[in-house]
């Protein structure tokens, strides 16, 4: 009886075997794991692993320093000078209410929304308007004047203060919202992303225009600009954080509290004798929180912005 069961288990298995080998053919068990593409799925799959590792690493590099300053704008002010951390220990929240209240901060972030929302206005209508000179109409010395704007980008800044200042101060517009926001609403950049914009738009919807009767500003505000939607949206966003974050211009061209911006302002915590770390640092938290709004609103525009205009010559 156990021999007949034996054979029938031998023959089961036997059975088995002949099938798989027949559905086979030549090839071995798991040779699939030696074939070409299975070696290049793992070539390609351990060259995903080692970019996104790379990218998570560089990821924590950057949210570091914003990490640091949470967790030591929620420190108490006697734990000011502990090594620092990046995970929150302390929850001190009267330190964002003690910020609030040591300057007129209402009054600084009214001047700065002021200023960020003329500056952002003034930079699209110029540049729009410069990138529709430089990209559809002719005149002489078109292309040279736009290589002297270009040039204009690798000027740094600090080097047009003293002369921007002296022309400010001549004029009458130190410590006024002309001084703070008429000197940076032309954009050298904004020139040169709307016209690169307005270039990958076909000149056909000009022409249909024209012979419709429409008149070259017609053409602009109905026809160019709402094709132009991502790149607006880029410049827009590029500069309100600009505008928003300035810290130079508005230092040299304001001298009363009164037209302090939110950046200024911040200064309050830095005393001759000593900083008030953990009251600047709630200032500096509070102050990130539009940045941070505006970039997780609008990264998609400004990713399709930058892909539509930036790469046509």
């Amino acid at each position: 009886m156990g021999r007949h069961n034996s054979q029938r288990q031998t023959s089961r298995r036997q059975f088995g075997w002949h099938q798989i080998s027949g559905r086979l053919g030549n090839r071995r068990p798991f040779s699939w794991l030696q074939t070409p593409g299975y070696r290049n799925g793992k070539q390609a799959s351990y060259k995903t692993i080692m970019l996104q590792a790379l990218l998570l690493a560089g990821a924590i590099l950057v949210i570091s320093p914003f990490l640091w300053t949470i967790t030591t704008s929620l420190k108490p002010i006697k734990n000011t000078f502990e090594p620092p951390y990046l995970v929150p220990v302390h929850f001190v929240w009267q330190n964002y209410v003690d910020a609030w209240q040591a300057a007129p901060f209402p009054r600084y972030y009214m001047n700065t929304c002021i200023v960020t929302l003329v500056i952002v206005l003034g930079q699209v209508l110029t540049s729009a308007m410069s990138g529709y000179a430089f990209s559809r109409l002719s005149f002489p010395g078109r292309d040279a004047l736009f290589l002297v704007f270009l040039g204009t980008m690798m000027v740094p800044f600090f080097v047009l203060v003293i002369p921007l200042y002296l022309i400010v101060d001549k004029i009458g517009w130190v410590d006024t919202y002309w001084g703070l926001t008429i000197p940076r609403v032309v954009s050298p950049f904004g020139i040169f992303l709307m016209r690169q914009s307005f270039m990958s738009i076909p000149k056909e919807l000009d022409e249909a225009a024209l012979i419709d009767g429409c008149s070259k500003m017609g053409i602009l505000w109905r026809i160019i600009m709402p094709l132009a939607k991502p790149a607006i949206s880029t410049l827009s966003i590029f500069g309100f954080l600009f505008a928003w974050n300035d810290y130079l211009w508005p230092m040299i061209a304001t001298r009363s509290p009164e037209m302090y911006t939110v950046q200024i302002g911040l200064r309050t915590f830095m005393g001759k004798y000593g900083t008030q770390w953990v009251l600047l640092m709630a200032g500096v938290a509070t102050s990130t929180i539009p940045v941070l709004i505006l970039f997780f609103a609008a990264q998609s525009q400004v990713v399709e912005g930058i892909a539509t205009s930036g790469l046509k010559g």
